[in-house]
């Protein structure tokens, strides 16, 4: 039936290709992002997975920030610790060299000299192996936490190794000095027991910078693996899309010339009264 007040047919045309249009804004909003979910109304679930895991990955940055700064505190301290070793390594040789009953007084003097030039200088390179305020050296901290996952629940601890003077570790006195053949022969013995421990405390903190390095090494590859897998969640297929949208654009062309078409039949009852 022909009705100048109803035309089915544009109005079918029409509702598809308000259909089509909206098919188009979808795929063209997909192209233009790349993301097939890019809001809860997409998928609210997978959305919702993917938004929790995207917090992850960003709380997963300070966890490699946290773990960096306990490397660059323990690479201080192990820093400074060699110098300590080498330190008493020559402080070794001058006690050894002043234990010589022929040395005269000048030689005696020049040795104890050195040897507390180079006491003085342990103080002083255990004071300064500071980093971001923090000193693994010097007593002033008995250990260090460094994050080790998202959720802040689990820690890396690296205990502190003191060796200012006269420690458990460094059991050379303050005022050790050289300067008789007594006092030097008992410094050898000291000395060489400091020696000994300062370079177990430096394994020990070789280990825990180990363990860091391999941690953060992990929470890196943990980051590089959630980024990929939300990926997979969200992330479109721009090759079927692009077939999509193409399909789509001539789709709503089609759509415009049958809405023309069905718009026109209605002229043709103007023939019926001619």
């Amino acid at each position: 039936m022909l009705s100048v007040n109803t035309n089915a047919g544009a109005l079918i045309a029409l509702e598809n290709l308000n259909n089509t249009a909206q098919q188009l804004s979808k795929a063209q909003n997909v192209v233009s992002t790349g993301l097939a979910i890019g809001s809860a109304k997409d998928n609210g679930a997978i959305w919702s997975i993917a938004q929790t895991e995207r917090s992850t990955v960003a709380s997963l940055d300070a966890v490699k920030s946290s773990l960096q700064t306990g490397q660059s505190i323990i690479d201080v301290a192990n820093s400074a610790g060699t110098t300590v070793s080498n330190l008493l390594t020559q402080m070794s040789q001058k006690a050894l060299a002043a234990s010589d009953t022929s040395l005269d007084t000048a030689s005696r003097l020049a040795l104890n000299n050195d040897f507390v030039a180079l006491r003085n200088q342990i103080t002083s390179t255990v004071q300064n192996a500071s980093f971001n305020g923090v000193n693994l050296l010097d007593g002033s901290v008995t250990k260090i936490t460094s994050l080790a996952n998202a959720q802040g629940t689990s820690v890396l601890t690296t205990n502190a190794e003191k060796l200012s003077l006269g420690g458990t570790i460094v059991t050379l006195s303050a005022t050790a000095t050289i300067s008789t053949v007594a006092t030097a022969q008992a410094a050898i013995t000291v000395v060489n027991v400091s020696l000994q421990n300062v370079d177990n405390a430096l394994a020990t903190l070789g280990t825990a910078s180990s363990a860091l390095d391999t941690h953060l090494n992990f929470v890196s590859t943990l980051q590089d693996t959630l980024t990929t897998g939300i990926g997979n969640l969200v992330n479109a297929d721009l090759a079927k899309e692009s077939a999509t949208l193409q399909a789509l654009q001539t789709k709503q062309q089609l759509g415009i010339q049958a809405l023309s078409i069905a718009n026109s039949s209605s002229s043709a009852l103007l023939g019926l009264f001619r």
